[in-house]
């Protein structure tokens, strides 16, 4: 097998170190060049929840040789449509291209390598970039989980390899209600590094304040409507029921509900969303295809989303310059949440 990752970032350092130490071969690829050349000289450096340095193949996209038989995508996805037209290149013909993405990327990515050729994966942990060649690992090693499944009538034959891979680094699960899986990411992901990105904090932080906490379990809460409102049922998450634990129709539940968010996030309280990084470096963040996608997807069903509509708001008024991240755009909330 000839494997790549294409975006080694904050996750793809840590995932390509684990897969190295195992003794499989696959090459870590980033366009910057100065985090290339870190992982050439000084390997895969883990910190935080674990700390290890490994070795790593390292290359520049115009270093690539294919054809890659599996290439597992972990760019962001503002560029998918350009960057997964220059892999279907790289891809062999009976290839597969893994979408370790946020929101819901396989749609798109088949339009352009076909169905057939694409298998979803979310990740439930976290990592930040720290320097070139470096991440710290910010989830418990104890949470290091992956949910692994395909929108095609029949999973890609390289399924059970490409778990093989993901085991290296913790446990797979693989899902026959894909798109229930990513909807449970995304119902985290639309929560907690919807308000990170806004607040300008950790997971923990969002959830820990009553005013955020109830701004996020109602972006939690919009979520659950949405689903419920299209027929999607929302997969568990590391064992843990999601609409059971938080959704709520009355003023009992979303009492207990709002006891229990900090507990649910406690394994990743120390997280900061990738969209607070992007905009920490002054980069576009992916909210439209997070808290964005779930407004969008909210209109075609015909259910409300204000909460998550006002987040994705917020976040391209700060990627503007016209707002700073902080605890301050509370303000823009409803306090009667």
């Amino acid at each position: 097998m000839k494997t790549a990752i294409y975006g080694a970032g904050s996750l793809g350092i840590i995932l390509g170190a684990y897969i190295t130490a195992a003794g499989k071969d696959i090459d870590l690829i980033n366009h910057n060049r100065s985090q290339v050349e870190a992982l050439r000289r000084y390997g895969a450096r883990v910190v935080g929840t674990v700390e290890k340095t490994q070795p790593v193949s390292a290359l520049l996209p115009e270093e690539m040789k294919g054809p890659y038989d599996i290439i597992f995508l972990m760019t962001k996805q503002q560029r998918n449509k350009e960057v997964v037209t220059f892999l279907k290149d790289f891809l062999a013909p009976d290839g597969v291209i893994v979408t370790l993405q946020n929101g819901l990327p396989e749609e798109g990515i088949a339009d352009i390598v076909g169905e057939d050729h694409v298998l979803g994966c979310t990740v439930a942990w976290g990592a930040t970039l720290t320097g070139p060649g470096i991440s710290e690992l910010t989830s418990s090693p104890d949470s290091l989980t992956f949910s692994l499944g395909s929108t095609a009538k029949t999973p890609h034959p390289y399924l059970p390899v490409v778990k093989e891979y993901l085991e290296t680094m913790g446990t797979v699960t693989v899902e026959e209600n894909f798109i229930g899986t990513r909807w449970s990411k995304l119902l985290i992901n639309s929560a907690f590094s919807g308000m990170s990105a806004v607040l300008g904090c950790t997971f923990g932080e969002a959830a820990g304040p009553m005013e955020s906490r109830k701004i996020v379990l109602g972006l939690i809460k919009e979520c659950i409507d949405v689903c419920a409102t299209a027929g999607i049922k929302i997969e568990p998450v590391q064992g843990k029921d999601a609409v059971k634990l938080l959704g709520y129709n009355g003023p009992v539940k979303k009492a207990l509900s709002l006891f229990v968010l900090p507990l649910a996030i406690r394994k990743h309280a120390a997280l900061k969303a990738s969209m607070l990084q992007d905009i920490e470096k002054g980069k576009l963040t992916e909210v439209d295809a997070i808290n964005g996608a779930i407004a969008a997807f909210g209109r075609k069903v015909g259910c409300p989303t204000p909460l998550n509509s006002l987040v994705t708001d917020l976040i391209h008024r700060i990627e503007k310059g016209q707002l700073k991240p902080g605890f301050d755009n509370l303000r823009f909330f409803n306090n009667g949440l």
